[in-house]
């Protein structure tokens, strides 16, 4: 029986789905991604690297990259479908100048000067402009992630970036109907027919916009109240596929059908719900896309064209920056930041593998030229974590302008706050609420600013120098307070403190345990976590609100004090983490049993418990 069992797996799973490519392609993504972006490549280049190792040019195990592309095109569908949400009328109407002003301006320059380079490196003008207007086309997945990472999408250069972003998304659109439009034609059209395709797609056009506008919102509302949610992912899903396979049909571009469906949507009471459904096969597919992409790539053609592609990656890049770089100066950008969206902005983008794709598919560049042309992008794409390490030493450091702003000088508070921000404004409303005179510097000019249009007065000056310090009354001062958020720069004003004015007394804000150590081992003589009260009072809460009363809470609470009190005093005196750790749970378990109080005793039990998962994955 047992035979027969295994006889019949092993029939079905040889003649069923071959999993092991799927696998293998699920394996690289979910290995490469992780690894590309902790080491700062981002996930495009690490869905490209593990595509190169599955395909042809790596260990071979996927033979038919072209099969794989074409089912992962969808990929780029879902994306455009997203990007058109994101198009709200409001939203392009307010950025409007910078969309079509400076995106405009930015790709129609870069793109005619590159379409010429790439005449002068001998391709044909239709081959030529395929590849400049695909290298135009900026890596959205880079830039945004930097800028992400730097807390500055919403700053005015990161606006403008965002902006030029959005134009070139919008600008793939365009290009794929021009790049149909440029395929060579086998067949001599008459005039009659190519009327006739004119007025199919315009009609598939108007069809669209009509469903969009009169059928597609009851359409989900109906949905909606049936309240099953694979039925209104499954509609998301035909919204997108529905309008890709009616202008393809038509004779147009899938992705331009699925963009202009998000568009018309963009507005509608669904947009989140359609967003969130089409999220997860949109990240999937487009993986899948940029893995199709790299086991597409030949590196025997690339390495037989080694020396075009270098020219090419050198001049394109360098072109590109410039022309950013000049555009940005003459549109009032200053040095520093026309600097960095030159950089940030040099390289080619993942869609012109869409764009460069698409030309290959309709024969309007062969497999050689397509690989050459990946390659120019993707080494473009490698090179730009680079640079921009490199734009680091390049860039002109950052002066705050002094306006409204006076630097401190021969300050007398009783009181001298070094920081002014979230937590130096608290910390200073009791001081005043009792008038204490209080002395204030800081050394973020907009914050002073900021500060005096609400009454404070707030002085100009770098706690971590000795003269600052002096100017702003530290040797007369009664109590210095240390508000400052950088760990080092309020260890270093402590430090300071004590071995210029001994006999200062000093409190200070500290990130967390340790630092509040390396505060007291410095001389100060009070320090508090940030965020230790806050989130004492939030637990407190929490307690109170699952049923504790208040004489429970304040007594669980008054002992995590006390907790903490003595292991901070252990830690201070050098006590290993799991000895103080294990007197404190003795401590607790005493005094549950001595009063008889249950609820100190589950604390201490539960505390018990985490310290041994702690000492596990330690």
């Amino acid at each position: 029986m047992a035979g027969d069992v295994v006889t019949h797996a092993a029939e079905a799973a040889h003649g069923g789905l071959d999993l092991v490519p799927v696998v293998a392609l699920l394996a690289a993504g979910t290995i490469a991604v992780p690894i590309f972006r902790r080491i700062g490549l981002g996930s495009v280049l690490g869905y490209l690297a593990a595509g190169l190792l599955l395909g042809p040019s790596g260990i071979g195990l996927i033979s038919d990259p072209a099969s794989v592309l074409h089912a992962a095109e969808l990929g780029v569908v879902l994306f455009l479908f997203i990007i058109g949400l994101e198009m709200e009328p409001s939203r392009l109407w307010s950025l409007r100048k910078q969309i079509f002003g400076l995106g405009v301006i930015q790709v129609a320059v870069s793109g005619a000067l590159l379409t010429g380079i790439g005449v002068l490196l001998g391709f044909a003008p239709v081959v030529a402009f395929v590849f400049g207007m695909g290298f135009v086309l900026t890596s959205t997945a880079i830039v945004m992630q930097i800028l992400g990472e730097r807390g500055e999408l919403a700053t005015p250069g990161g606006q403008k970036m965002v902006s030029v972003l959005l134009l070139e998304d919008l600008a793939i659109v365009p290009l794929l109907a021009v790049v149909t439009l440029l395929a060579p034609s086998t067949d001599d059209v008459s005039m009659t027919a190519r009327l006739t395709s004119f007025g199919v797609a315009a009609g598939a056009i108007l069809l669209l916009i009509f469903l969009g506008r009169r059928i597609m919102n009851p359409f989900f509302g109906l949905l909606a109240q049936a309240k099953v949610r694979e039925v209104m992912t499954a509609a998301a899903l035909l919204v997108v596929l529905g309008a890709a396979l009616l202008f393809q049909v038509s004779g147009l571009s899938m992705a331009m059908g699925a963009f202009l469906a998000g568009v018309l949507l963009s507005t509608s009471a669904f947009k989140h719900q359609l967003e969130a459904d089409v999220e997860p096969f949109r990240g999937l597919l487009l993986g899948l896309f940029f893995l199709a992409v790299g086991m597409s790539l030949d590196l025997a053609v690339v390495g037989e064209n080694w020396g075009l592609i270098a020219i090419s990656v050198a001049v394109y890049m360098l072109v590109k920056a410039v022309a950013i770089y000049v555009i940005a100066r003459l549109l009032k950008s200053d040095h520093g930041e026309a600097l960095e969206r030159a950089v940030l902005m040099g390289q080619g983008g993942e869609f012109a593998f869409v764009l460069y794709t698409t030309a290959a598919t309709s024969g309007l560049i062969d497999g050689p030229t397509n690989a050459i042309f990946t390659a120019t992008v993707i080494i473009s794409m490698v090179i730009t974590p680079f640079a921009i390490i490199g734009m680091r030493y390049l860039m002109p450091k950052a002066a705050q302008s002094m306006d409204g702003v006076e630097e401190a000088h021969e300050m007398s508070g009783k009181v001298l706050i070094i920081g002014f921000g979230r937590f130096g404004q608290i910390v200073s409303q009791p001081l005043l609420a009792l008038k204490h005179t209080v002395s204030i510097i800081d050394n973020d000019t907009d914050m002073i600013r900021a500060a005096a249009q609400i009454g404070f007065k707030v002085y100009y000056g770098d706690g971590t120098r000795l003269d600052i310090l002096r100017a702003a009354g530290a040797s007369t001062a009664d109590l210095i307070l240390i508000c400052t958020d950088q760990r080092e720069q309020t260890t270093r004003i402590a430090e300071l403190l004590r071995d210029e004015f001994p006999l200062a007394r000093v409190m200070a804000r500290a990130f967390d345990r340790s630092h509040g150590i390396e505060l007291v081992r410095a001389g100060v003589e009070y320090q508090l976590r940030e965020t230790f009260e806050s989130a004492i009072n939030f637990g407190g809460a929490a307690i109170r609100l699952l049923g504790a009363t208040d004489e429970e809470a304040d007594e669980v609470i008054e002992g995590v004090r006390g907790r903490d009190r003595q292991r901070f005093e252990l830690q201070l005196g050098g006590e290993d983490w799991r000895n103080l750790t294990q007197l404190l749970i003795s401590n607790a378990r005493d005094q549950a049993r001595e009063g008889g109080v249950s609820i100190a005793e589950e604390t201490a039990d539960a505390a018990a418990s985490q310290s041994a998962d702690q000492t596990r994955g330690s």
